[in-house]
Order: C-alpha cells, then structure tokens, then sequence
C-alpha cells in the first residue's frame, strides 16, 4: 500500500521550486569546491571545540541544488515513513484501492509543494534518513548543503561569501559530529519518530475531525487571529507527548549548532558579527505569504529552537564547562527535558556531580 505518492511529489516540488540565483558556470563550480573544502574544515573546527569524538572519518559535505534537495529529502521521508506504511497494509479492512490511488496522488502533490517551499529557504541539513546501503560500507547520514540557497543568502545581505559559507558549515558540521560522535543518538531519534507515527489514529471519523481541526487552523493563521500549526492540529494526545521528547531533543541539537558556529566564529570567521547580526534579521523577516506558510508548518517553532537551545548551551557551559555540559550525551536519561531548558540550572543539577568544579565562562570563550 502506498500512502503518498513519491514520484509525484518529487516532480510537483521540482516542477514548482524557483530557480535559484543567476551564476556563471566558474562561479557555481568555485562556489560547490570552496564548500567541500569548508566542510572538511568546519568539521575539524567542531570537533576540537564540542571535545566529541567519532569513529568515522571526516566526510566532504554532498553539494546539491533545489530539486536535488527535493529528492534527497522524499527519500528521507520514505525511510522514515516506512513503519506506518507496513502498519496501514497489514491492516484487517484495508480501504479500497481506488481510494488508496487518489489518497496517495492527494498527498504526493501536497508534500511536493511544502518541498517547494522549503527547497529555497534552507541552507544545509545533516540527512539522518537515509536508504539502507546493501554494501554496508556507505555512512549512515549524510551532510547536503544547497549551494544556490547559500549563495543568494551571502548576496541578499551583503556578507563575505567565505565567511559566510564557512559560519554555515560550523553549524551544519555540528549536527554530523552530533550523530557521528555520539552512538544512540541515531537511533532514539529514530524511535522517537517511528513511535510518533505509529501512534496516529487511522479510522476515518476521527481522520476527518483533525482535518477539519486543520482546516480551521488554517483558516485563523491567514486571518491572522491563530498562532496554531498544522502539526498540532493533526496530533493525537499520545503523540502531544511523543513530539515533547522529540522537540526538547531537537531544540538541544539546534541550539548546540548555534551556539558552535558562534563561539567558534570569532577565531576563523573574520566577519561573524556582521554575518549574525545581518542573519537573525533575515530569520525574522519575509513577506506576509512566507511568514503565513512558515507558522502553518510548524517553522516559527524551529526559530524559538535555535534561540533556546542556543541559551541553554550558553549558560551550561558558562557554568560547568564543556566537558560538564557534554555529559548530556551520556544517554537518553541524560537529554534535558522542555523544563529543563528553559530551566538549565535544573538540568545541571539532575546530572551534573555536584563537586563538578565551576568553569568560568571566559575558559571556554574562544574569544579570551
């Protein structure tokens, strides 16, 4: 049984991405050679910062434009999709196959515009998700940075391309080193997500009222009158609980990218607090259409991510030091909760020894 239809989506989301930015032929070749260079770099700026150690060894980024982001990301979703998939096929009364066509076509078209969408705005991403490789011998994630986005972001606000390229690869090359370096991480994320899914209701009364939920959602965030996001309208209370665990780990690994790219900034990025400055801007701006779309999916909650996550990291290693906050790395039981980040001082307190010395902020300022 096929819930969406993939094909479709790649080509709706390839068919309605916009183009990227005019480059030169030189132009889009240095551009794709200086960010593997400078993914190789970051990555070696990352580790020795965060102290978090791989086995694996470094990897060049894979550079892509908008519709191969597209089709990396459908892919990612098939992987992770794929439990609910074999749960709703092995089921007692299956609906009808031509229901099952049209559904699958429904959704094909809707991912591929919200890849569409997306296709244009984002810069990077770790690919957690990824097909299994049957040698074995391919890494199990992948970075992808999207070179065209890259570009009109450094052209837009007038930032060194260098710098800027660079500033994003320590973010992007944090989130590698997080799942590269850390063991279970992988695969409680991985969990996360599959229990999320799994715990849908599937029966049609109550599939129908959390569309109409969304469709009221909608409704109010175009009036402008509702702060409310698809994702909250669809979910299932169980998976209210689910998404709190996944958000509160999400937000620590957004955070922690933040607080890296500009901490280790200042030493090999010349122009970090122009390119910070000009970018947390950027962040909040675009048209009343694009804010509209990004609060519908759930983006404006991804903004709130970097901000807290980033406080939390700033305050923990502030007071325990690196080594200190890294213990948050131990194990699931060891991931600060929502409370717990809005909170840090809590969090210390559950996991750090107490007779753990204080680190004055200036020792792990790469600034001091």
């Amino acid at each position: 049984m096929q819930v969406i239809d993939w094909d479709l989506a790649v080509s709706t989301g390839t068919r309605l991405v916009r183009p990227g930015p005019q480059v030169s032929r030189e132009e889009a070749r240095h551009a794709v050679t200086e960010l593997r260079t400078l993914s190789r770099e970051a990555e070696g700026h990352v580790r020795e910062f965060t102290r978090i150690d791989a086995a694996t060894p470094p990897q060049p980024a894979t550079i892509v434009d908008r519709p191969g982001w597209i089709r990396a990301n459908v892919e990612g979703f098939r992987v992770v999709l794929e439990p609910l998939t074999q749960r709703m096929a092995s089921r007692d009364n299956p609906p009808p196959a031509i229901v099952s066509a049209v559904g699958s076509r429904i959704t094909g078209v809707e991912v591929g515009a919200v890849l569409a969408f997306l296709a244009s705005r984002v810069l990077g991403q770790y690919e957690l998700f990824l097909p299994p490789d049957p040698t074995g011998r391919e890494p199990i994630g992948r970075l992808t940075l999207v070179a065209p986005n890259i570009v009109n972001a450094e052209r837009e606000m007038g930032v060194h391309p260098r710098d800027f390229r660079l500033w994003v690869c320590l973010h992007e090359e944090t989130h590698r080193v997080q799942f590269t370096g850390v063991p279970w991480l992988r695969e409680y994320v991985r969990s996360q997500m599959t229990e999320f899914l799994l715990a849908s209701d599937l029966d049609l009364p109550t599939l129908l009222e959390r569309l109409r939920n969304a469709a009221d959602t909608v409704a109010d965030v175009v009036r402008g009158t509702g702060e409310g996001n698809l994702i909250d309208a669809i979910q299932t209370p169980e998976q209210k609980e689910i998404l709190d665990r996944v958000t509160a780990v999400m937000t620590l690994l957004e955070g922690h990218g933040d607080f890296v790219m500009d901490a280790v900034g200042p030493t090999v990025v010349p122009s970090v607090a122009d390119i910070r400055s000009k970018f947390s801007q950027r962040r909040e701006g675009g048209s009343r259409l694009d804010r509209t779309v990004r609060k519908l999916l759930g983006l404006e909650m991804k903004m709130k991510q970097y901000a807290e996550g980033s406080a939390f990291v700033r305050e923990v290693v502030g007071k325990v030091g690196m080594d200190g906050f890294n213990r948050v790395w131990t194990s699931p039981e060891t991931l600060p909760t929502s409370d717990e980040i809005a909170a840090p001082d809590r969090w210390i307190a559950r996991v750090v020894p107490q007779d753990q010395p204080a680190i004055p902020p200036q020792a792990t300022d790469p600034e001091a």
